[in-house]
């Protein structure tokens, strides 16, 4: 079915003076319409307000467009629950980051060579593989970043594994730079974050490493404040690659709060309801390594 949003302007008059007015917001609906009164209850609710007179509802109109918000939904390992698969394929050659080497995958030992050790009707393919931890969809612990940071080896399972999940959705935003706000109503404590931006559609194309969407810093002290247990993002990078400072890979590594970058495939998920994971292997001394995260969602 196609999902609906309303999106409408409202004014708010208080018992003890005063307003405020909204232009442009939008809602998820079910359905094909929503009532002015539930509206109005939606705003009051949402925003929390206090000693409500009237509640006006303008210039509504219903559209077609990705619901924001999910319902929440029990976890349980019942037959019909669905994988999503959140990685890019990492391919000889490719790019994941001008100016790091791409990836060279080669044989070590072919079927043919092997035919020789084994015998006959016994063979087999050992492939070699030489990469930098930066390719394709990877994973960052402190380490990347602080030389004193725990490194692949010592990342703690429970910080990328079997984690409650929430989607924040910003595709289509005109401001690349992804502030606090927009994950503030979301409660993200616990939480493996994944940041929605729609970029993934721009893989392996010259338009992937230009004018990403990125968190701010305050965004990055936002999640560490309130308790985000991992941050990841579909996007080239999680900070603004312009400058050269990385404060959000600096806030969120220094507290410990593994990154996952190049993600794909989060449209696909709901906002809510879903368990999350992305386990490197153990690596003493390194501090990045590709991964191949899923999101589990119930039958």
């Amino acid at each position: 079915m196609t999902e609906k949003r309303v999106c409408f302007d409202f004014e708010v008059s208080f018992t003890n003076g005063g307003g405020v007015q909204g232009q442009d917001f939008r809602l998820d609906i079910e359905g094909d319409d929503i009532h002015d009164a539930e509206l109005a209850r939606h705003v009051i609710g949402d925003l929390r307000l206090l000693m409500v007179g009237e509640v006006r509802i303008l210039n509504k109109r219903i559209i077609e467009e990705r619901h924001k918000r999910g319902e929440i939904a029990a976890i349980q390992a019942e037959p019909g629950q669905r994988l999503i698969d959140l990685s890019h394929v990492i391919e000889a050659g490719m790019i994941t980051y001008k100016g790091l080497p791409a990836p060279l995958i080669c044989d070590h030992l072919s079927r043919e060579a092997s035919r020789s050790i084994y015998a006959e009707g016994t063979e087999f393919q050992i492939d070699r593989i030489e990469l930098v931890g930066n390719t394709g969809t990877y994973l960052d612990t402190p380490y990347h970043r602080y030389a004193d940071g725990h490194d692949l080896a010592d990342l703690p399972l429970a910080r990328v594994a079997d984690c409650e999940g929430i989607v924040v959705r910003v595709e289509g935003a005109t401001d690349r730079a992804i502030d606090w706000a927009a994950f503030a109503a979301s409660d993200v404590r616990d939480k493996a974050v994944l940041v929605h931006t729609g970029w993934d559609r721009h893989w392996r194309t010259d338009q992937y490493f230009e004018g990403h969407p990125h968190l701010t810093e305050a965004a990055a002290v936002y999640l560490r404040d309130q308790g985000a247990r991992l941050v990841g993002i579909d996007s080239f990078n999680i900070d603004n690659v312009s400058e050269n400072t990385r404060p959000v890979h600096s806030v969120l590594l220094a507290a410990g709060i593994p990154i996952v970058e190049h993600m794909t495939r989060l449209g696909e998920l709901p906002a809510t309801g879903f368990r999350f994971s992305a386990v490197p292997p153990k690596v003493r001394r390194m501090g990045t390594f590709p991964v191949r995260p899923w999101a589990i969602l119930p039958g």
